[in-house]
């Protein structure tokens, strides 16, 4: 495990930095051809990082025509397996020894906890694109069972040119969630980063061509999602969009995909996630870690976050004074401050929309038993409301913040009712000492992934994506997620005796 250092050394880290700031296309920074800058800002403190290029569809033109040529050459996807699998892993080197940097300016860039960055998304980053180039020269292809007649291959071929579109609270985790199985299938990528955290992307862009990806196999447009998402998701020459972000977001790539090239869109989009608490669960004080785990960490930007405690009456009072007493154990504060669980929201825009909610439960019928400060335009401590009803908004709209609301049920069927009372399902969790209802609930919320005791995502093994509306097309993940990103091809021999004897 990474060890952190002091909040001294992190601040002298940052002051040494020298962010990229322009496209990244077929090997070279470039402004963007407007000459357009905006400015990227470290949400704890409103300074201004960087002015990134602001791209828009000439850039995406060119992005992708670099992608595209360099598919089309066969540069990456034609070399042995052996060879792409090591360039990824001399990737993954690179990084280990660029984490104190990489780390600092994801948590400047924002506004994540320090601790977080180094314990948990560089070492995933490292961990997920390693072990999709694992898989580069383990997955073996298929032949059919067609009889002694003809020989039947069912094989996978890299689906080409894939734009990937990246959300603002995982910057470099879903980066390596996307490049990862991509890159291995042998695809070449435009990446547009979220406008509020492209700083990380473009480090490893600039670090996976020193670790020996060929020119244009990686490509970053830096841009608003008007200017740089749209047309990438209209483009005729993009193969495929893998998006993670919201769910009114997503819904537009499938009908940029319609009317264009009906190119292939996978989505990993909301959620409004269940954690049912039932009458029988044990270690009462290991599930409100959980639960304060799942409501509060990333400050609760997460589409997997356990925002609805749904728990039965008999056990709610002592559940959440321990709920309460964890929640004091996270701390708010400087991000660069490895003592601090919580730091800044992205930007004030979403600061906003969060503190609105929180003002709605104070005027609601909700009772406020925890947190509820605003602070700076910036920081929101741990809140969580009791008394919420299934169908209040703080129940059903995804807040986006660390905000738990707690629902209260008096049967399994009834929290079973209450957790799918949602468009979204993307995770959920159960926490009861009885197997059987376990088994009963995981099989009943419909969800993608559903923990017994526990809170998580799984791992990189097994997929991770949603049901309803917190999901479309596939699964990150996984060599699920490594499948999506190719096509498959019957290739047919005819072996009947049916030729010309007279032929040598």
């Amino acid at each position: 495990m990474c060890e952190l250092l002091s909040h001294d050394e992190y601040n002298r880290i940052a002051a040494q930095l020298a962010p990229k700031s322009m496209c990244f296309i077929d090997g070279e920074f470039r402004p963007s051809l407007s000459g357009k800058t905006i400015p990227t800002t470290n949400p704890a403190t409103g300074q201004i990082i960087a002015q990134l290029a602001a791209g828009n569809a000439a850039d995406v033109d060119l992005a992708v025509s670099a992608a595209k040529i360099a598919f089309n050459d066969q540069r990456w996807c034609s070399l042995h397996p052996n060879e792409r699998k090591h360039v990824l892993i001399n990737l993954c080197h690179l990084v280990e020894t660029h984490k104190h940097e990489l780390a600092v300016l994801e948590s400047m860039d924002s506004g994540k906890p320090i601790r977080d960055c180094e314990l948990i998304d560089i070492p995933e980053f490292i961990h997920v694109v390693k072990w999709h180039a694992e898989l580069i020269d383990k997955i073996y292809d298929q032949s059919a069972p067609v009889g002694p007649n003809a020989v039947a291959m069912v094989v996978r071929e890299p689906i080409g040119v894939v734009a990937a579109v990246l959300p603002w609270n995982f910057p470099l985790l879903m980066l390596a969630w996307k490049i990862g199985p991509a890159l291995a299938a042998g695809c070449s990528m435009v990446i547009k980063p979220a406008a509020q955290t492209s700083l990380t992307a473009l480090r490893i862009a600039e670090l996976a061509l020193e670790a020996g990806l060929p020119r244009g196999i990686l490509n970053i447009v830096t841009g608003t999602g008007v200017e740089v998402g749209e047309p990438l998701g209209r483009h005729k020459d993009v193969d495929m969009v893998t998006f993670t972000g919201s769910t009114a977001t997503g819904k537009r790539f499938l009908s940029y995909s319609a009317e264009s090239n009906l190119k292939k869109v996978v989505l990993e989009c909301g959620g409004k996630n269940p954690c049912i608490v039932l009458e029988d669960a044990e270690h009462l004080d290991k599930v409100a870690a959980f639960a304060v785990q799942a409501a509060f960490w990333n400050m609760g930007e997460n589409c997997s976050a356990g925002s609805r405690l749904i728990v039965h009456k008999s056990i709610k009072s002592k559940l959440l004074e321990r709920i309460k007493a964890h929640a004091c154990e996270w701390k708010t504060g400087d991000p660069l401050n490895p003592a601090n669980h919580l730091g800044a929201l992205i930007d004030k825009c979403h600061f906003a929309k969060v503190a609105n909610y929180i003002q709605l439960g104070k005027e609601s019928n909700a009772s406020l038993i925890f947190g509820g400060e605003c602070i700076d335009g910036a920081f929101i401590h741990p809140t969580i409301f009791d008394d919420v009803m299934p169908d209040d908004a703080l129940a059903q709209e995804e807040i986006f913040g660390p905000v738990l609301s707690i629902i209260t049920v008096s049967s399994f069927d009834e929290a079973i009712a209450v957790a799918n009372n949602s468009d979204y399902g993307l995770s959920a969790s159960v926490f009861t000492s009885h197997a059987k209802r376990a088994i009963r609930a995981a099989q009943s919320i419909k969800a993608g992934t559903v923990t017994v005791n526990c809170f998580g995502e799984g791992d990189i093994t097994t997929p991770f994506g949603g049901y309803k509306q917190s999901g479309f097309g596939g699964r990150d993940n996984s060599i699920h997620a490594h499948d999506q990103f190719t096509e498959l091809k019957t290739i047919w021999i005819d072996l009947s005796d049916d030729s010309d004897d007279s032929l040598d």
